[in-house]
């Protein structure tokens, strides 16, 4: 069992376009059509399944203010997954990489 990681969102951009990272958004597809970090790829939380993601990267886990994806991490960790979640979520990013919508 790995520990949870957590990351402030100012520490995000570091991880941008990473190739040993994997940054998943946890929102629905809406409030990430709307918003998202550069290079996150969105599997809502309703529908997230571990068991599809590669053991070989770090996950950097984003939600709307942090609470999901505290409790997908935990998850992640006792599946032996590196883990690292967002505090603050979507809303506390200022980042330079933030893709917005129409």
């Amino acid at each position: 069992m790995r520990c949870l990681g957590m990351i402030s969102a100012d520490e995000v951009d570091r991880y941008i376009d990473h190739p040993d990272v994997l940054i998943i958004d946890l929102r629905c597809q809406e409030e990430y059509m709307q918003m998202h970090i550069e290079g996150a790829c969105n599997i809502p939380y309703d529908e997230f399944e571990c068991l599809c993601l590669p053991r070989d990267r770090l996950i950097v886990l984003y939600c709307d203010r942090g609470a999901a994806s505290l409790i997908k991490g935990r998850e992640l960790a006792r599946c032996g997954y590196r883990v690292q979640s967002v505090t603050g979520g979507i809303h506390a990013y200022r980042g330079r990489h933030l893709v917005k919508g129409e």
